[in-house]
């Protein structure tokens, strides 16, 4: 079940979205309850439950009781941070006692937080708050590379080498709208399930949306640097359709294509008058 955030000063789409693994109904409303002013909230009742939904819904952060039926919390934490797809999710722990947190080190759940029952509720909202910035921080790390052109700096590191092909590639392909991840694999020599785990690791991102980041950057440029309609920049960028686009840009940059081409050029109605 996925729960929008009610928190009218900012737009939904920035809010980030956690994922509660409780079995007891009572305190996940309680927690649900208490975040949802600040996040889009999504509840599992079990660690299975809890598996299936962070695979479907990549939630930004996951709060997980560790005394569950079924999965239990930390057989979910083991399997979330044993898979490419779901190691790089932040996970906070509840536990029922100081020993048990030992006891969880001990088994290496390799969950990021732990919080013990009962526990202070301002405590969880600063370590919730502290995880997501330092996620955030570290996706910021690699999302300066998008930018990035071979004439524009030498080659430091093997990954900043390998994400440049990867965008040389998207960048040479950029109109055809059947661009793949099988077809960048297969230009890179390397399997997908290799290429899915080594863009998620260096850039945050799954292949299919860092692809989709690349050509939204590209749109940028051109809504910057040409007089190109909306559906003219989709296509070339590799769109299916001018929708689809425009509903892709809008969640990357919370605004549509038609307002950013109108302030870009307001801006520079304004810079000539001036």
């Amino acid at each position: 079940v996925l729960h929008a955030a009610e928190n009218p000063g900012r737009p939904v789409s920035e809010q980030s979205l956690l994922l509660i693994v409780e079995d007891d109904p009572d305190f996940r409303f309680f927690l649900k309850d208490n975040l949802k002013s600040e996040y889009r909230i999504a509840e599992a009742v079990n660690g299975r439950d809890g598996w299936q939904q962070a695979l479907s819904l990549h939630p930004d952060m996951i709060i997980s009781d560790v005394n569950m039926p079924v999965m239990d919390g930390v057989a979910l934490s083991k399997k979330l941070k044993s898979d490419k797809r779901t190691s790089h999710i932040p996970l906070i722990l509840l536990t029922a006692s100081n020993a048990e947190v030992d006891e969880l080190i001990g088994l290496e759940s390799e969950a990021n937080d732990f919080i013990t029952k009962p526990f202070n509720f301002a405590v969880l909202l600063i370590k919730i708050r502290n995880l997501l910035a330092l996620n955030e921080k570290l996706k910021a790390t690699y999302s300066r590379l998008l930018k990035i052109t071979l004439d524009e700096i030498e080659i430091e590191s093997e990954e900043e080498r390998f994400l440049k092909a990867v965008v040389l590639y998207i960048e040479k392909n950029l109109t055809d709208p059947q661009l793949s991840v099988d077809a960048l694999s297969r230009e890179l020599c390397i399997s997908r399930v290799s290429l899915y785990k080594k863009i998620l690791e260096i850039t945050g991102l799954a292949p299919v949306e860092f692809i989709r980041s690349v050509k939204l950057e590209k749109a940028v440029q051109l809504m910057e640097k040409s007089d190109m309609k909306v559906a003219q920049i989709a296509y070339h960028v590799g769109f299916s359709t001018p929708n689809y686009f425009s509903k892709s840009f809008k969640e990357k940059y919370h605004i549509s294509p038609t307002e950013y081409i109108h302030n870009k050029r307001h801006k520079q109605e304004k810079h000539l008058s001036g």
